[in-house]
C-alpha cells in the first residue's frame, strides 16, 4: 500500500515538472522572439494604493504584486479565492470549490493574520477569520487587486501580520472608465451554474457600475463509508452562492470626488467536516453579508485629504447536525471610520497621517453578546535623500477594548537602479483574538469531547518581521523577484488539545475529556523565501503571453513543540503558476499549484491530508466576434484526490462550458 501511494505521487510530481518545464520554455521563447512588434511592460510605475502613499512599486521597499482587473476574464477561475491561490506567495486552504470557503495565508501566517481590504477599508469578519474570504465584490467590478506580503500593522493596525490584500473597484480607482456591459455564463456537471456579469457607465462627472456573480450546484456525491463500527452516510457537497454589487461616483469639481458602494453576499452550503472531524458532523451553513462604503476625497497639487466610512453586517446560521439540537445563530456588526491627510513637503519629503475609529459587536447563541471599541492613529514619512534611495518610516498607536494599548513601528528601504531594485523591511505587527477564539461554545451545555472552546483571557499576538530582497528586470517584459523573510511571534493564538482538568472555564465540559482550547502559544519562529517570475509579452499583434511562476519555502517552529490546529498547517513548499496565452481568436489559460505539507490523519472519518498534491485548471476560449465568444473550463484537470482541511473533501474533475460577451 505504501509503495502504491509513493508511486502515485512520483508520477504526479514528474507530470508537474514536465508541465512546468514546458511553460518555462514557452516563456523563454516568447521573451527571445526577435520579431516582436510591441510589448506590455511590467507594472512597476503604477502608484500603489495599499501603501497609503503615492509610490510606485519599486519605491515602496515591499514585495507587492498587482493583478489587473482587465485580465481576470482571461483566467481559469470561478471565484476570488480560487483566483488568489494561484498568485505567487498566497496559499488558500479551501474547504470547497467555487468560493464556498477558503482560509487565506501568506508567509506562514494563519488565516486570521491576513488583512483583507476593499478600497482600502478593512473587511475582516469579527466573528471568525474563516469568513475573511467572503469578499463582497464581483469580478466585473474589479479595477485591480494589490497583494502586499509581510507585516503592515504600522499602516492598518491589527491583523496585518502576514500580508494585505486590497481589492480596488472601478468606482474608487479615480480612472476614466469605459461604458461596457460584459459577462460570462457557464453550465457544468452536477447542475452547475456559474455566471458573472457587470456593467459600467461613465457620463461627464458621473459613474455608475455594478455586477453579480452566481455559483450554484447540487455538488458532487461523497460515497458512504464503513469505518470500523461507524457508518458514515453519503452526502452531496452542494452550494448556492450569490454576490451583487453597485457603485456610484461623482466628480464634484477639479478637487473633490465622492464615491459610494453597496454589496450583498449570500451563501448556503454543505459544511460537513469544515471545522471538525467528528463522526456526528453533518453541518450545513448559511451566511449573509452586507457591505456599505462611502468616500469623500479632496486632491490638490501637494496635498490630499480623504474621509472613509464602511459598515459590514453579517449573519451566520450553523447547523452542526439535524439529528439533535445543534443550531447556532450569529449576527455581527462592524462600523469603521477613517480620515487621512497627505502632504508633499518637497521632492524629498512626503508626510501622511490619519486616524481610525471602529466598533465591532456580536450577538450569538453559543458565544453570547459582546462588543469592542477601537481607536488608532498613524503617521508615515517618506524621505528620498537621493534619486535612488527611498526611506519610509511608519508609526501607529492603537487602543482596543480587547488588547488595550499597542505601538507598531515599521521601516522600509529601497535602492533603485535601472534594472535592479534592492529592498529591506522591518516592523512590528499585532493581532487580537476574534469572537470565536474568545467565546466559542461558552453558552453550550454538556459540550461533547473534541469540540473547540474559547478563552476570554487571551492576550494579543505580537510579532517582529524582517525581510530583504531584490527585483531584477531581465527586460521591460520579464521580472524576477526574490525575498528572504523571518518572523518572531509571541503569544500566537491557536486551538490546542487540552484535558478538561487544566481548562479554567470548564463548567460545561465532560469530566476528564479532551477539547481544543484556545491558547496563547509562546514564541513561534517562521523563516522562508519567496522566488517569483513575472512575464508580460506581445510577441506579435496576434500573439500575447502573460505568465507568472512562484515558489515559497516556509519553516515554522515553536520551543514548546506544541501540536496545534492552524499555526503549522501551511505548506512547507508551495509552487504556483498562471499562464494566459492569446493567439488570434483563441485564448488559453492554465494555472496549477503543487503543495507539500505535514501529513495528518483522522481515522474516525477515514480522512487524510496527503503529504503533497498538485492541481491544474484549464480554460479554452474562442472569440466568434469581438463582442461574443465561447469557452470551456476544466477544474482539477487531472482528477486529483486531495483535501486542504482535514475531512473537507475537495472536488474531483469538474467540467463546464458557456458563453462570454462584451457590449
Amino acid at each position: 500500500m505504501r509503495t502504491q501511494f509513493s508511486n502515485k505521487y512520483y508520477c504526479n510530481n514528474t507530470l508537474f515538472l514536465r508541465i512546468m518545464s514546458g511553460l518555462f520554455i514557452l516563456a523563454v521563447y516568447g521573451q527571445t522572439t526577435l520579431n516582436a512588434q510591441s510589448s506590455l511592460s511590467i507594472l512597476d510605475t503604477i502608484q500603489v494604493k495599499t501603501t497609503r502613499l503615492p509610490l510606485s512599486l519599486k519605491e515602496t521597499g515591499r514585495n507587492i504584486s498587482v493583478i489587473e482587473g482587465k485580465d481576470l476574464q482571461k483566467m481559469a477561475f470561478t471565484s476570488l479565492d480560487d483566483l488568489l491561490q494561484f498568485i505567487p506567495g498566497i496559499e488558500v486552504q479551501s474547504r470547497g470549490a467555487f468560493g464556498v470557503q477558503g482560509d487565506i495565508s501568506m508567509r506562514g501566517a494563519t488565516f486570521t493574520q491576513i488583512q483583507v481590504l476593499v478600497n482600502g477599508m478593512k473587511l475582516n469578519d469579527p466573528l471568525t477569520g474563516h469568513f475573511n474570504g467572503y469578499m463582497p465584490v464581483t469580478p466585473a467590478e474589479i479595477e485591480r487587486i494589490e497583494v502586499l506580503r509581510g507585516a503592515a500593522s504600522a499602516m492598518y493596525g491589527a491583523d496585518a501580520v502576514g500580508g494585505v490584500i486590497n481589492i480596488i473597484t472601478k468606482s474608487f480607482s479615480n480612472r476614466e472608465a469605459e461604458s461596457t456591459v460584459e459577462g460570462v455564463v457557464n453550465y457544468g456537471e452536477n447542475q452547475l451554474i456559474n455566471a458573472q456579469q457587470g456593467f459600467s457607465v461613465q457620463k461627464d462627472n458621473f459613474y455608475v457600475g455594478g455586477g453579480f456573480n452566481i455559483n450554484k450546484s447540487d455538488g458532487q456525491t461523497i460515497a458512504a463509508q464503513q469505518v470500523g463500527e461507524t457508518s458514515l452516510d453519503a452526502y452531496r457537497t452542494f452550494f448556492d452562492i450569490k454576490t451583487l454589487g453597485l457603485s456610484l461616483g461623482y466628480k464634484i469639481n477639479d478637487r473633490w470626488n465622492l464615491q459610494a458602494r453597496t454589496s450583498y453576499d449570500d451563501r448556503h452550503f454543505n459544511a460537513r467536516y469544515f471545522y471538525t472531524t467528528s463522526t456526528f458532523d453533518k453541518s450545513v451553513e448559511t451566511t449573509r453579508n452586507w457591505w456599505n462604503q462611502f468616500q469623500l476625497s479632496n486632491v490638490g497639487d501637494k496635498s490630499s485629504t480623504d474621509f472613509k466610512f464602511a459598515y459590514r453586517n453579517g449573519t451566520d446560521e450553523f447547523v452542526f447536525s439535524p439529528d439533535f439540537p445543534s443550531t447556532n445563530f450569529h449576527t455581527t456588526n462592524f462600523w469603521n471610520f477613517n480620515v487621512n491627510h497627505l502632504r508633499i513637503i518637497n521632492e524629498r519629503h512626503s508626510l501622511k497621517f490619519g486616524g481610525q475609529i471602529d466598533r465591532r459587536s456580536v450577538e450569538s447563541t453559543d458565544r453570547g453578546n459582546h462588543d469592542d471599541l477601537h481607536y488608532g492613529v498613524y503617521v508615515t514619512n517618506v524621505f528620498r535623500p537621493t534619486k535612488r534611495w527611498n526611506i519610509i518610516g511608519s508609526m501607529r498607536l492603537d487602543y482596543d477594548d480587547n488588547y488595550e494599548l499597542e505601538f507598531t513601528p515599521q521601516l522600509n528601504v529601497s535602492y533603485v537602479l535601472s534594472k535592479l531594485t534592492l529592498r529591506a523591511t522591518a516592523g512590528r505587527s499585532i493581532r487580537a483574538a476574534d469572537y470565536t477564539e474568545r467565546y466559542v461554545s461558552f453558552n453550550l451545555e454538556n459540550l461533547t469531547p473534541g469540540r473547540s472552546l474559547g478563552n476570554p483571557d487571551l492576550i494579543a499576538e505580537s510579532a517582529w518581521s524582517e525581510e530583504i530582497g531584490f527585483d531584477y528586470k531581465i527586460s521591460n517584459n520579464w521580472q524576477i523577484k526574490t525575498t528572504a523573510f523571518a518572523r518572531q511571534s509571541d503569544n500566537l493564538i491557536d486551538f490546542v488539545s487540552r484535558n478538561e482538568t487544566v481548562i479554567p472555564n470548564n463548567t460545561n465540559l465532560q469530566s476528564a475529556a479532551n477539547y481544543f482550547y484556545a491558547t496563547n502559544v509562546t514564541e513561534v519562529q517562521t523563516k522562508g523565501i519567496e522566488i517569483e517570475s513575472w512575464l508580460r509579452k506581445t510577441i506579435s499583434p496576434a500573439l500575447q503571453i502573460q505568465w507568472s511562476l512562484g515558489y515559497t519555502y516556509l519553516n515554522t517552529t515553536n520551543e514548546e513543540d506544541v501540536i496545534s490546529v492552524y499555526i503549522s498547517s501551511h505548506a512547507k513548499h508551495l509552487l504556483t503558476t498562471n499562464l494566459i496565452l492569446k493567439a488570434n481568436k483563441f485564448d488559453v489559460a492554465i494555472n496549477g499549484l503543487y503543495k507539500a505539507r505535514n501529513e495528518r490523519l483522522a481515522s474516525g472519518i477515514n480522512a487524510q491530508l496527503a503529504p503533497n498534491y498538485q492541481v491544474w485548471n484549464l480554460r479554452l476560449g474562442y472569440n466568434l466576434t469581438p463582442q461574443f465568444g465561447v469557452n470551456f473550463q476544466a477544474h482539477n484537470l487531472f482528477d486529483e484526490s486531495y483535501q486542504n482541511i482535514l475531512g473537507a473533501v475537495m472536488p474531483s474533475r469538474w467540467l463546464m462550458g458557456g458563453i462570454k460577451f462584451t457590449l
